[in-house]
């Protein structure tokens, strides 16, 4: 039997075009840094507006990654 531990940890990641490439954003650039990320729970969608559009669109998200004995 393996033991696994995992970590959570949460970002926001940010995009002018969609929530989903926000989304996309966040867990591309964790992954850069961060080994083995599997899986991700979307939080809460937020966006910036100016003369009523709809500017930037935020995602915060929970990235699960497992810890790794070193």
């Amino acid at each position: 039997m393996i033991d696994t531990v995992t970590k959570v940890i949460e970002l926001v990641g940010e995009s002018p075009k969609s929530w989903e490439d926000a989304i996309q954003n966040a867990v591309a650039k964790s992954a850069k840094s961060i080994d083995g990320i599997s899986g991700v729970e979307v939080l809460n969608l937020t966006a910036r507006v100016e003369n009523g559009k709809l500017v930037e669109y935020k995602a915060n998200v929970k990235v699960a990654f497992p810890v790794i004995d070193r």
